[in-house]
């Protein structure tokens, strides 16, 4: 059996189920996030519900976007498109972005990226194609703490996003749950 195969046979006796804790019965769950808020966080899997409880976050409370590194790589990518979404057609009025302890792209290089796209056969010129952008992503990335913060600045000064938007930075820590502050968006530009 193939791992979609276990996946759909799942998923059938899941929607059979009635007591599925999911599924709104008096009420429907909403497009728009309850909470207005919007996380962006790593696509690390020791954080897939983890980090939703240890905030108290539940189902249409906040948008989030996963992303390797939790990281903005330009003022029009993915993840500020995203968040322009959030903000304009979804009533988000707060950003988080979380990083987290033990982040595997604090290890990750360009150089090791290449290496290992050329042994799947990729061709070096689609490589060279993105190795600025791919340098400037895998290489820039030193410390989980230090890109929440460039991340927060990053976006703080993208002239899409509204001053009026805090922009918080937070560190998770995937084995206890801990969260630490690294930047009170409520107080950026105060002092």
């Amino acid at each position: 059996m193939t791992l979609l195969d276990e996946i759909l046979k799942f998923n059938q006796s899941y929607i059979e189920d009635e007591n599925n804790s999911y599924v709104d019965t008096d009420t429907k769950c909403s497009k728009m996030p309850s909470r207005e808020m919007a996380i962006v966080t790593c696509m690390d899997t020791r954080l897939v519900n983890f980090l939703e409880d240890a905030m108290d976050i539940g189902r249409g409370e906040a948008k989030i976007v996963k992303t390797a590194g939790n990281c903005v790589t330009g003022p029009f990518d993915g993840v500020v498109r995203s968040l322009l979404v959030c903000i304009y057609e979804l009533g988000v009025n707060e950003i988080f972005i979380i990083g987290h302890h033990e982040c595997g792209m604090s290890k990750t290089t360009a150089a090791s990226l290449s290496e290992k796209m050329l042994a799947r056969g990729i061709a070096p010129e689609a490589i060279h194609m993105i190795r600025r952008e791919m340098e400037h992503w895998a290489d820039g990335f030193q410390h989980p703490g230090e890109n929440v913060e460039e991340t927060v600045d990053e976006l703080r000064m993208n002239p899409l996003i509204p001053e009026d938007v805090p922009i918080h930075g937070l560190l998770f820590h995937p084995r206890t749950g801990e969260i630490e502050v690294i930047v009170n968006g409520y107080y950026v530009g105060l002092f």
